[in-house]
C-alpha cells in the first residue's frame, strides 16, 4: 500500500513519521507531496519517505492520499489534482471545516475519510474522530483506523457533524488545558513561587490528576469527593467555582468552539 501525505507540515510529518515508527508501511511506501522548494528539502533529510513537488509523479501511484493542508488552500489543491484521481484511491482528509460533501464534489471521488486530529498526535498522545462516506469499504475504514492508533486513539463516528463537536472538545481540547495551566501558574506566582516552581507545581498537578483518572474507575465527581473535605479549602475554591459558574462558562466556551467548526465548514 503507498501512502501519500499532501502537505509537509506538523501534522504531515507527524502522520509520516508515525505510520513508519509502527512499521505499518515501509519507507518506500511513504510518500509526501510538498510544494515549497525549500520545506521539500529540509524532509528530504528526515527520512520519511519520498519527497515530490510535482503531483503528476506521484499521485498516480498512490493507494491512500492525506490531506493535511490549510483549509484555504482548498480551491487551488482541489484544481491542481482532479484530473489525475483514479476512483479506486482512497482520500483521507484533517482539513478542518472542510465537508465530506465538498470533498466529494471538489474532487470527484466517493471514497472519502474526513478525520479531526489534536496536537497531542505528535508525541503519540492525539485524540482523532473521523468518518467516512458508504463507499469506503470496511476493510478500508479498519486499515485507515490502524493508521490514525499510531499517533494515540481514535474513534469512529456516523453523523459527520459530531466531528464539529470533535473539533471542539479534543481538537481545541489542548488549548484549554494549557489556559487552566498558565491560570495556575500566575496565581502561583502571585503567591510567592518563583516561575520555575509555579510551572512544576502546575504541570505535576495536572499529570498527576490525569493518571489517576485513567488508572480508576472513579469518576471525575468521585475523585472530587475524595480530594475536597468539608470545610476544607478545596470546598472553598469549589464554591467560588460554582459562585461563579466556571463550568458553564468552560461549557460556553466548547459551543462556541463548535458554531465556530460549524461555520467554517460552510
Amino acid at each position: 500500500m503507498k501512502i501519500l501525505v499532501i502537505g509537509g507540515g506538523n501534522m504531515g510529518q507527524t502522520y509520516a513519521k508515525s505510520f513508519l515508527r509502527s512499521h505499518i508501511v515501509k519507507t518506500e511506501e511513504m510518500m509526501i507531496l510538498e510544494k515549497s522548494d525549500s520545506k521539500s528539502a529540509s524532509l528530504a533529510k528526515e527520512n520519511i519517505g519520498t519527497i515530490y513537488n510535482d503531483p503528476a509523479k506521484c499521485m498516480p501511484i498512490a493507494d491512500l492520499i492525506i490531506l493535511a493542508v490549510k483549509p484555504q488552500n482548498v480551491p487551488e489543491l482541489f484544481a491542481s489534482l482532479r484530473s489525475m484521481i483514479d476512483s479506486q484511491q482512497l482520500f483521507l482528509s484533517i482539513m478542518a471545516g472542510v465537508t465530506i460533501a465538498t470533498l466529494k464534489k471538489g474532487l470527484g471521488v466517493d471514497k472519502v475519510i474526513r478525520a479531526m486530529p489534536n496536537l497531542p498526535a505528535q508525541i503519540g498522545m492525539g485524540m482523532t474522530a473521523f468518518t467516512s462516506t458508504d463507499e469506503v469499504t470496511r476493510i478500508e475504514l479498519t486499515m485507515v483506523q490502524n493508521l490514525l492508533n499510531t499517533t494515540g486513539k481514535a474513534i469512529y463516528v456516523e453523523d459527520e457533524s459530531l466531528l464539529d463537536a470533535a473539533t471542539a472538545i479534543s481538537g481545541s481540547g489542548p488549548a484549554y488545558v494549557f489556559y487552566c495551566m498558565q491560570s495556575f501558574m500566575d496565581v502561583a506566582e502571585k503567591m510567592g513561587f518563583s516561575a520555575p516552581e509555579a510551572e512544576l507545581l502546575t504541570w505535576q498537578t495536572f499529570k498527576g490528576a490525569v493518571e489517576l483518572f485513567h488508572k480508576n474507575d472513579l469518576t471525575c465527581n468521585e475523585w472530587i469527593a475524595k480530594v475536597a473535605s468539608r470545610g476544607g479549602t478545596t470546598e472553598a475554591a469549589l464554591n467560588y467555582f460554582e459562585m461563579e459558574k466556571v463550568s458553564d462558562k468552560l461549557q460556553g466556551g466548547a459551543e462556541a468552539a463548535r458554531k465556530r467548526a460549524k461555520e467554517l465548514g460552510k
